[in-house]
């Protein structure tokens, strides 16, 4: 999963990700708006948008609030057509103050092993072949995964062939991400589960120019798993945040203003232009917020050195 993401000719490196998904920053620029939002209730000055991609998120922050500096953060290189004022990295920026930090759908490419029980109850990796996607099981985890796999994702007990997908690198990566910031606000949006609530199948699956494809990881597309997202606030906690939230993407941005309701029918009238746009907007705020699909993302709110809004910090738990 590493070499076929983030290798010398992995996807990530040669791909431009939005021709093969599509996130909430492409469904509509209400989610960036809502973000900008959250940056004044948190008196942010600078947002950083880790696993960037094609700075989508950045280039339309960039059009609402020109006064906030902007910095993308990916392994990739700086998009061509990003605007020249937002910063491009391949590293976390230390020491930030005054900063909100979003990864939105980034800790879901970050690579995990994938664990499976065998017919003697062991658990063990699943090994897969890079050209044709042939799964086998090979060792044993090691002492790190089995000690993650029991607080997190518990596979003793449980039938033959079921599986997990172990989180520790993914909490280590948002750890080294909490560590770098002295304060501000942090944001995970993510397909995500908590325990006990964890699919007994696993979530791996992979995307190929929108559509859903076999996870063989040869380059091609999009390989991804589902966030442990219990396990990785925890980790930010241990790395210095004071404060977490785990809640819906539908809850978060009704509360930081994106709302469905529709426009008042008179308006039709006396604004037949006006009306159309406020449609628009009305469905694209519909796809945001839908609990089937980007409204049921999990938000991991985390503050370091500061507040969580209240807003937020009321939220009701998944």
């Amino acid at each position: 999963m590493q070499r076929a993401l983030y290798g010398p000719d992995g996807f990530f490196r040669r791909e431009r990700p939005a021709d093969h998904f599509r996130t909430s920053v492409h469904a509509s620029g209400l989610f960036a708006g809502a973000l900008a939002r959250l940056a004044d209730r948190t008196d942010a000055r600078m947002i950083v948008d880790v696993g960037a991609g094609g700075g989508e998120l950045l280039a339309a922050v960039v059009k609402q609030r020109p006064d906030l500096e902007l910095v993308g953060v990916d392994v990739a290189d700086r998009p061509p057509h990003l605007p020249h004022r937002v910063e491009w990295t391949r590293s976390m920026p230390a020491g930030l103050a005054r900063a909100l930090v979003i990864a939105n759908e980034w800790l879901d490419n970050v690579p995990v092993d994938i664990a499976e029980v065998d017919e003697d109850g062991c658990s063990r990796l699943v090994h897969v072949d890079t050209a044709t996607g042939r799964e086998s099981l090979g060792e044993r985890v090691t002492a790190e995964d089995a000690a993650w796999l029991d607080r997190w994702w518990p596979l003793s007990g449980t039938e033959p062939g079921t599986r997990a997908e172990i989180g520790h690198p993914r909490d280590a990566a948002w750890a080294d991400v909490v560590a770098n910031v002295r304060a501000g606000v942090l944001v995970v949006a993510d397909y995500c589960h908590v325990h006990p609530n964890r699919p007994p199948g696993g979530t791996l699956t992979a995307y190929q120019e929108g559509r859903i494809v076999p996870a063989v990881p040869d380059g091609s597309r999009d390989i991804t798993a589902h966030v442990a997202l219990d396990s990785v606030a925890a980790a930010g906690t241990a790395a210095g945040a004071s404060a977490s939230v785990l809640t819906s993407q539908r809850h978060a941005l009704r509360m930081l203003g994106v709302n469905a309701r529709l426009p008042p029918h008179r308006l039709a009238r006396t604004d037949p232009p006006a009306y159309v746009a406020a449609l628009a907007r009305t469905s694209e705020a519909a796809e945001l917020l839908d609990s089937a699909g980007l409204g049921g993302f999990g938000w991991l709110v985390q503050a370091v050195g500061t507040e969580l809004p209240p807003e937020l910090a009321a939220s009701p738990r998944l």
